[in-house]
């Protein structure tokens, strides 16, 4: 029995280095092969190089003596370069690598800030900024100006007409009853009873009744009505009746819209006023019964066909445009009915409480319509002006100043900068910058939210 288990386990140890030997034998036949950077991770059946440092490939057991057994060695401070694979090699200046034929990499002490300098990390974030931002230069070339502007339709004050009695009296018959009621040149606007009227038509039918043969003051006496605004129409028919008109009518000489002369909503320097309500239309003030005076102004009447577009352009602006410049209007009313005109006049003031100047483009209506107060957007082609530029997106606002973060070595420094006019997502830069400096592209990156910048 005791036989029997000796020849048992010898069979079994027989066994089991046969197996290792075969094992041993397998590795032998199939070798692997590595990078000797570890940190490349690279692993072949066959030798060759490493496809991401081009080092010669080595066995893995090779390999894993090279970084296991390899004594640690000391990069010394008196050096300056050093093989990234194997650290004994070291040199004062630039090479490669006498085993592995790597270029040396500069030594940099762990405990050193890179590429940036204690006196830079001592300076307030509001004055210098270290970062590492895409960088641009100030680009000179001409451009093509084309400014945006807003404004409003108003009536073109050059063809308002007025409607004014030139006698004293009171209306006994009106026949106009709302404000922007449209009327027609010669319609009847007014009777008028006028005892200055009556007076000296009562002396002129009085003198052709006594006195027919005195022609000269007979002529007076006519020239005196019509200087009193009677017609000729008017004259004629008091002296075929023989009896004074004791009313006197008042007619339009314009087309368009009627509006009392003392409304407010015709000041020019604001949109037209709207009624109050849209289903109300509003009543004229001008009641029958009341009194008029000698030269008082009843009724303005504006023109509807003859329009002016009100641009306001900005300070900024105003050097850029000139008197017959191209300008694009687009109604908001109406986007299709839009038209190309010019610039026709430039105000040579401000006017009362606004901040930007007011250009004038007069526009025929009569065929485009659009309503009276519209507000409208304009395009004004200024033509080609060359200048430097900057993308907007560097330039950084605050208020009235505009600043740049300029590449000054480690870091970036806030710089104030003298700008000009934007156009097309650029800014004309005037001052404070030169072309070989360089810039950050986008200075809202640069800038820190607890901090004021602070320029020089």
């Amino acid at each position: 029995m005791q036989m029997r288990n000796k020849i048992i386990g010898l069979l079994f140890l027989f066994a089991l280095a046969l197996f290792f030997a075969c094992k041993e034998e397998t590795k032998k036949q199939s070798p692997m092969y590595t990078c000797p950077m570890a940190s490349d991770s690279v692993f072949s059946n066959t030798p060759g190089k490493c496809p991401k440092c081009g080092m010669d490939l080595v066995l893995v057991e090779e390999a894993h003596l090279h970084h296991t057994d390899e004594p640690i060695v000391k990069l010394d401070t008196s050096k300056h370069y050093v093989c990234p694979m194997h650290p004994q090699v070291q040199s004062e200046g630039p090479g490669t690598c006498p085993i592995c034929g790597m270029e040396l990499e500069k030594i940099k002490s762990p405990f050193e800030a890179k590429a940036v300098s204690l006196n830079t990390l001592l300076k307030p974030a509001n004055q210098q900024v270290i970062a590492n931002v895409p960088m641009i230069h100030m680009m000179e070339r001409s451009e093509n100006i084309e400014m945006a502007a807003y404004g409003f339709v108003n009536y073109d004050s050059r063809h308002v007409g007025v409607v004014s009695s030139n006698f004293s009296g009171r209306i006994d018959r009106l026949y106009v009853k709302y404000r922007y009621q449209t009327i027609r040149k010669g319609q009847l606007i007014m009777d008028v009873y006028s005892p200055e009227i009556v007076t000296a038509e009562e002396d002129l039918l009085f003198l052709l009744k006594n006195d027919p043969s005195n022609n000269m003051l007979i002529n007076a006496a006519k020239e005196k009505l019509y200087l009193l605004g009677m017609s000729d129409e008017q004259l004629d028919g008091i002296i075929r009746g023989g009896k004074p008109a004791y009313r006197i009518s008042l007619f339009s000489k314009y087309n368009g819209h009627i509006h009392e002369s003392n409304s407010t909503g015709m000041n020019n320097t604001v949109a037209p006023e709207m009624p109050v309500s849209p289903s109300l239309t509003e009543a004229l003030s001008m009641k029958e019964g009341m009194y008029i005076q000698k030269g008082q102004n009843i009724f303005s009447v504006f023109d509807p066909n003859r329009a002016w577009v009100l641009l306001n352009i900005f300070p900024d602006q105003v050097s850029m445009i000139k008197l017959g410049d191209q300008v694009h209007i687009v109604p908001e009313s109406n986007p299709n009915s839009d038209f190309k005109a010019k610039i026709d006049y430039i105000e040579p003031v401000y006017r009362a409480g606004n901040k930007t100047l007011t250009v004038r483009v007069y526009f025929d209506n009569t065929k485009l319509i659009i309503p009276i107060g519209s507000q409208v957007s304009a395009t004004i082609f200024a033509g080609n002006r060359s200048a430097e530029w900057l993308p907007e997106e560097a330039v950084l606002s605050l208020g009235l100043d505009k600043v740049v973060f300029v590449r000054t070595g480690e870091s970036f420094k806030a710089r104030k900068i003298a700008t000009g006019i934007s156009n097309k997502h650029l800014v004309q830069v005037l001052g404070g910058l030169n072309k070989t400096e360089a810039v950050a592209a986008n200075a809202q990156f640069l800038v820190d939210s607890e901090s004021f910048i602070k320029t020089n």
